[in-house]
Parts: structure tokens; C-alpha cells; sequence
């Protein structure tokens, strides 16, 4: 999303990819719903940043009965909302070609974990009978109801944005998926003896009849169904075939040099090669038709963990029944017959608005083979990321010395612009390689496959050192693999420890304890983002590497809670999930308030994934109402209504989408003649994340930093930066272009030129 230009008129319909109806249906919530009442502590009940109870001058008793009952927007519209403007930038022609395709792979990932996980848990709650009205008033079924709706038209507008638009323009670079009438003689062989050689072999095709009954459908499989005739009864048979999942989707032709040019690229789908040879799969019976249809399963995961004697263990189970989930969603060729689609309704058990009929190919995640091309001409300008100038003034071939910056003064980190592997990956290299360095303790939600932080760990075990590692084996969709480092690194000696009962850590937190002289200095580290080194190149992070020792001492209060008994622990720097993140955010912005009703200038900014939590969203209303300017950064989902005349006037809501994937959360609250309170940490503003996980958020102290991410909100919310603003009644409208139609700046691509800048200029130095 670096450049925008008008779009072509063959475009024009695109420009809003919902249909009014959609639109309509999507933002429209019931005004006459009875809301969940919040309860607020009154002022002198209220949970300071501390963690201890503080009084306040502004009184919070009156949220519930001053505020409209209607102020909240849906969370789940919200998120279809949020991969709508995921596919808008597919449609936006300004993005190079690949990088479209490759929205279009993101968009359909991501309604498979809606799917999965949002869809799944609200249909396991109306079937236990805990579900219960929404926020913005919705009852379950209406929820289920206008989520099927929206979800229908997202995904036949995403289906037609790559046959009218992505196809056609990948076909025009010579990148094609060639459909099996167009396969040339010398195409069918090489197909023919790759399908003997590669495909049959893992083929299991299963029919149904009498003696087979109709097979289990897994999870997110995409799979043929195939109707035979019996040449000597002339009866008509079912049969299913899975396409592998450990094949690649699309198969690259072999190309010809003196007929086709340098970049060509040709594809066929694996499905395709596999319809194309049934008769080796069925000798003596008739294809008549085939048609593909994929299953999504209900794949979240539930472990009562006050009756698991070891999680370990019953997470391992749990795993396994995963694959045996309830069926959510069924989507089939748009081309399948009638007689077909009730023979798998009937056999899977969905209903029919739990259908999506949709042109071939299904399941679009597959584009992601055709996006990683190597052809830098139709993919975002190469990147580097550079080392901070704070580790490193001058560039130099040997690894910068980290210890030795941190003890100059805190470092604030921005990833990706700011290198991963020579701030916070030598940060751990460095701990677990120094003999002086005695302790190393380490949260791990998400990591990479061969993570050379793992390897650190595992080396600074093995090297006598006291490592502790907090793994949260119940990260979603990465519990196998947590699972398995976790062992790995207890066989190494590592003390592993699986958090607290009942609470997911989420904190991304890493403490290293030094001796020095006679002593002992606790070095830290508190990020937004996973210790990934793969995702620190895709995710926009924000970090700060410290010695500062009440940070220190902070963290090891709080690692003591992880791995043993401190329930009462109290913190100087952090706010901790669950305890004092929300009480702390909210007597933040109590205290703006307070500010603002003595007469002094004040002002909130706000940079997170999701907001949906009506305490903190209440907070803001009551702000906005006092006088406040509130801006807020959001990536996703968003339930607060902007803009509403005597309810939130002063609040705007922006967010950004492009290149990299803005994660950070960043809190600052401004307080005319004060210095401003800015945190930053892993906290989304969510139920699951204020009460249900560990969660961190650290005071940045630092002046200039403090400066650098008042002018990333500044930017984020300006004018002239290209957003999406959110309107009260649930709109979301994309500002990417001015009065005259030129691009407005991209915010991602000014900063990867900004810190560019800076780093020449600390070569200069």
C-alpha cells in the first residue's frame, strides 16, 4: 500500500467491496436490546497502577445509567469488517500484483480462524445454553444470522475479486492457472507421470455404500466428491477423495525456453491433476461428475484445567478430538448438483445457511505458492531491516554489544524496522553465551519452527546457567509445537513451566541476571510481539530493552507468580494482566478527566489490535464527554462508536493496513504542565486479555522515546496519512487519496525512509 492511484473503470464497482444490503446488514445493531450493565467501582474503589485501591476525584458510578444502551458496535461484524479492508487493498490496484494475490491468502486464512474459533465458540454456547446477549444487543441467533450474511457476501465478493481482477492481471505477467482444457500434450504427460509417481500413491479414495459408511470429513481438507456409475448395474455410487494436504496446492508446469518467455510461470491445482486421473483411482466404474467441497470445523480447543493433573498431557488429548469438531461451515463448487450438496448436508449435519457455494478454485489460501514468485517487479521494493543505532553507532561486522548499550539507557525498539536478530535475538544469544550472566527467564506464546531463541535457552541450560521458560502450551493453533519445544527444552534442563491455572501468559517478557562485581544486575526486556524471528520481519512491534532496576525487579515479581506463589506481588513500571491493566488504564483515564474538568489541556491516544472491552470503551465515552480529545489506532476489531453527537464527539477512530501487520499496543495519556504517561506491552483492550490472560504493559520513561511515540500516534492519525476512519454507525471509509485524487502518505512506507535516515545519520556521528 505504498502508492495509490484512481482505479480503472472495469474497477469502479469495487470501490466499496460491500453491497449496500451487505453494508446495512453489517453495521446495523438493535437500539431497543437489553445491554450487559457495567459495574464500576465507585472513586474510592477504583485499582491504581500499582495494583492498590486509589481514590479519584471524578466519580465512575454513573457509567450504566448515564450512557445510551446502544453504544456499542458488534464485535464479530466488527472482524468481518476488519478482512474486509484486508480484500479492499487486494482490489487496490496501487499494491504490486503479488502482494494482492497475497491479501487474497491472508483473507481466507483468516475466515477460516474466524470460523474455526469465533463461529464455533458462539454455536457451542446457544447449544450449551450460556450464550447470552451480546454488548450491542444482539441475541445469538441474530448474531449467527447477520454473521452468515456478511460472511456470504465477503466471501463470493472474494471469489470475484480474483476471477475478475487478480486472474486476469496474473495471466497478463504471464502467471497462469491453466484449467485442464488448456493443458497442452506435453503438459499431460509430464502431469501423468508426476500424478504415478507423486500423487496416487498417497490417494485413499473411500466409498459409500452399505459395507462403507460415509467417511469423516477433517477439518479445512479440501476433498472430491465423485459420483460413479457401475457399467453392469448401471447404479450410481459415491465416493470421496482428500487431496493431500502435504502437496503443494498449485504444481508448476515446466516451461519452454524457446516458446515461452523468461518469467512465465504456469500452474495447475492439485485437484485438478487428481480429477483428471479417476480412472486409476476406480478401473471398471464410470466417472460421471466431481465436485470440490472443503469442511471448517469447530477447532478451538478446551482443557479444564483444575481437573488436568497434567496439562501436558490432557492438552495432547484435546488436540486429538480437535479434528473430530462439529461441522460450521460446508463450502462446495458453485457447479455442484443439487442430489450431491443434500448428500453431504444430510451426512455432515450443517444447515443451509452453513453453505457457500463458490466458483473453482475453492479454498484461496493456495495463492500464497504464486505470491512467494520471485519476481521483484510485482512485489513490495526489497527491505532491510537495520540494527538500532543505540546497539550499534557504526556498522561492523561483529555482533553489537548489548549488555553494554543497555547500561548506557533504555532502548526503544520498533520491528520491523528496527532489526529483530541484532537487538532482541543477540539480547538472548548474549545471556546465555556470557559466564558472567547466572539467570535467564523467558516467556515463549509463539515462536518459530528452528528458533534460535529456543537454541539459546537450550545453551545456556546445558552451560550450568538457571534458565526458566514460561511456555504457553495452550497458544492457539500453536499447541503441538509448544508442546513439543517445551520438552525439548526440559530434556536440556531448562525449568519449564506451563503459567497459571485458569490464565493464558500472554506477556512478552525476558529477564537476564548478571553478576557484576558483587552485584547483581537484572537486564529486561518487555515487548507487544512473540519472540518470532520470522513474524519480527512481517509484524510491526514495539520493544524496550532496559536495566533499569525497578523494571527489573518488577519482572522477577512477576516471574516468581508464574512459577510459584506470589499472588500479592506489586509493580513499580508494569500494569499486570488481570489484576491492574484495566483498573490502571481506567484510573489513567480518570485522571485526564480530572485534568480536563479543572480547565488544563488533556488529551488519550490509543494504539491496539481490538477494542471491544465496555469498561475501558465506557471510560472513553465519559472522557470524551468531559472535554477530552481521544484518538484511537485500532488494527481490527473495534465495538466503541465515534463521532456521536453527546456521546463521543472528541473520539476518532483510524486504522492502517499495508505492508506489515501494525501489532503494537501503545497507551499515552497527556496532562497539561505533566509529563506524559506512555506504556506500551502485549494488552489488546478484550475480555480474554484483561481477565483471562497474563498480560504486561511498561511505562516508557525516556523522553525522547516517549517523543518518538507521541509523533507515531500524531502521524497514524493525521490528515494526510492514508487510514480507514470509522463512523458511528459502524462504517468503516478508506481516506487514500485527497481532493485531487492523490495518494495521501503511506505511513509504513515514511517510516521504513525515516528510520533509514536515522541510521545514516548515526554513521555520520
Amino acid at each position: 500500500m505504498q502508492t495509490h492511484a484512481e482505479q480503472a473503470d472495469d474497477e469502479a464497482p469495487f470501490e466499496e467491496p460491500l453491497p449496500d444490503e451487505t453494508r446495512s446488514n453489517a453495521e446495523t445493531v438493535a437500539s431497543d436490546a437489553s445491554l450487559v450493565r457495567l459495574n464500576r467501582r465507585v472513586a474510592g474503589r477504583i485499582r491504581g497502577a500499582n495494583g492498590r485501591f486509589v481514590r479519584v476525584a471524578q466519580p465512575a458510578a454513573t457509567i450504566s445509567n448515564s450512557l445510551p444502551e446502544d453504544r456499542f458496535l458488534d464485535r464479530e461484524i466488527s472482524w468481518l469488517q476488519f478482512n474486509e479492508r484486508v480484500l479492499q487493498l487486494a482490489i487496490d490496484p496501487a499494491v504490486p500484483l503479488l502482494e494482492r494475490a497475497r491479501y487474497l491468502s491472508i483473507f481466507a486464512s483468516n475466515l477460516d480462524e474466524f470460523f474455526m474459533v469465533r463461529v464455533a465458540g458462539l454455536k457451542r454456547r446457544i447449544a450449551t445454553g450460556l450464550a447470552v446477549r451480546s454488548a450491542s444487543g444482539l441475541e445469538p441467533r441474530e448474531a449467527l444470522d447477520e454473521i452468515s450474511r456478511t460472511a456470504h457476501k465477503l466471501m463470493e465478493l472474494h471469489a470475484q475479486v480474483f476471477q475478475v481482477h487478480i486472474r486476469p492481471a496474473l495471466e497478463d505477467e504471464g502467471i497462469r492457472i491453466l484449467p485442464p482444457e488448456e493443458w497442452t500434450e506435453a503438459d499431460r504427460e509430464h502431469l501423468n507421470t508426476a500424478f504415478r509417481s507423486r500423487i496416487y500413491p498417497v490417494l485413499t479414495p473411500l466409498a459409500v455404500d452399505p459395507a462403507h459408511p460415509f467417511p469423516y470429513i477433517s477439518g479445512l481438507s479440501l476433498n472430491l466428491a465423485v459420483i460413479l456409475i457401475n457399467p453392469k448395474t448401471d447404479r450410481e455410487h459415491f465416493a470421496r477423495i482428500k487431496v493431500p494436504p502435504l502437496l503443494p496446492r498449485l504444481m508448476r508446469l515446466p516451461a519452454d525456453p524457446a516458446e515461452e518467455p523468461l518469467y512465465t510461470a504456469r500452474f495447475v491445482t492439485l485437484e485438478d491433476v487428481i480429477a483428471q486421473h479417476l480412472q486409476y483411482l476406480f478401473p471398471g466404474m464410470q466417472v460421471r461428475e466431481q465436485f470440490m467441497f472443503r469442511v471448517t470445523r469447530n477447532e478451538d480447543v478446551e482443557v479444564e484445567e483444575d481437573d488436568a493433573e497434567n496439562l501436558l498431557t490432557a492438552l495432547e488429548k484435546e488436540l486429538t478430538r480437535r479434528r473430530f469438531g462439529p461441522p460450521v461451515r460446508l463450502e462446495v463448487a458453485d457447479n455442484m448438483d443439487d442430489h450431491v450438496l443434500d448428500l453431504l448436508v444430510r451426512e455432515l449435519g450443517v444447515g443451509a445457511d452453513e453453505v457457500y457455494r463458490l466458483p473453482e478454485p475453492i479454498d484461496l489460501r493456495g495463492l500464497d505458492i504464486i505470491a512467494d514468485l520471485d519476481r521483484t517487479e510485482l512485489r513490495w521494493p526489497p527491505f532491510v531491516a537495520m540494527t538500532h543505532p543505540d546497539l550499534a553507532p557504526v556498522e561492523r561486522a561483529a555482533a553489537p554489544d548489548v549488555f553494554s548499550a543497555m547500561r548506557s539507557g533504555d532502548i526503544l525498539l520498533h520491528h520491523p524496522y528496527d532489526a529483530f536478530s541484532t537487538s532482541v535475538q543477540s539480547f538472548i544469544e548474549q545471556a546465555a553465551n556470557d559466564p558472567q550472566v547466572v539467570a535467564i527467564k523467558q516467556t515463549l506464546y509463539r515462536t518459530s519452527g528452528d528458533s534460535p531463541i529456543i537454541d539459546a535457552l537450550i545453551d545456556a541450560a546445558e552451560a550450568g546457567k538457571q534458565v526458566l521458560a514460561v511456555v504457553e502450551i495452550k497458544a492457539r493453533f500453536d499447541e503441538q509445537a509448544n508442546i513439543t519445544w517445551a520438552r525439548q527444552l526440559e530434556r536440556a534442563g531448562v525449568h519449564v513451566v506451563y503459567g497459571m491455572v485458569g490464565l493464558k501468559t500472554h506477556a512478552k517478557l525476558c529477564l537476564a541476571v548478571r553478576l557484576e562485581g558483587d552485584t547483581m544486575v537484572r537486564y529486561s526486556h518487555v515487548g507487544t510481539g512473540n519472540y518470532n524471528p520470522k513474524t519480527a520481519r512481517l509484524y510491526e512491534d514495539l520493544g524496550l530493552l532496559t536495566c533499569d532496576r525497578d523494571v527489573g525487579e518488577d519482572l522477577s515479581r512477576l516471574f516468581n507468580q508464574l512459577s510459584g506463589l506470589a499472588p500479592r506481588s506489586k509493580f513499580k513500571r508494569l500494569l499486570v494482566a488481570p489484576r491492574s491493566v484495566r483498573s490502571g488504564l481506567v484510573s489513567h483515564i480518570d485522571g485526564v478527566v480530572k485534568a480536563a474538568s479543572d480547565g488544563r489541556a488533556a488529551r488519550i491516544q490509543m494504539k491496539v489490535n481490538s477494542l471491544v472491552d465496555e469498561k475501558i470503551i465506557d471510560a472513553c465515552y465519559l472522557a470524551s464527554q468531559a472535554g477530552v480529545d481521544i484518538d484511537i489506532w485500532v488494527r481490527g476489531t473495534c465495538a466503541l462508536r465515534p463521532g456521536v453527537p453527546g456521546l463521543s464527539d472528541r473520539i476518532r477512530v483510524h486504522s492502517v493496513l499495508g505492508r506489515f501487520l501494525e501489532h503494537s499496543r501503545i497507551f499515552r495519556f497527556v496532562i497539561e504542565d505533566e509529563e506524559d504517561t506512555v506504556y506500551i506491552g502485549s494488552a489488546d483492550m478484550m475480555h480474554r486479555n484483561l481477565d483471562r490472560r497474563v498480560e504486561a504493559l511498561v511505562r516508557v520513561t525516556t523522553p525522547r522515546h516517549v517523543q518518538s511515540l507521541a509523533h507515531l500516534m500524531d502521524t497514524a492519525m493525521a490528515d494526510k496519512t492514508a487510514t480507514w476512519h470509522l463512523h458511528g454507525d459502524g462504517r468503516w471509509e478508506r481516506h487514500h487519496l485527497d481532493e485531487e485524487g492523490i495518494p495521501l502518505h503511506d505511513l509504513q512506507s515514511d517510516l521504513i525512509s525515516a528510520y533509514s535516515k536515522r541510521r545514516r545519520k548515526a554513521r555520520r556521528r
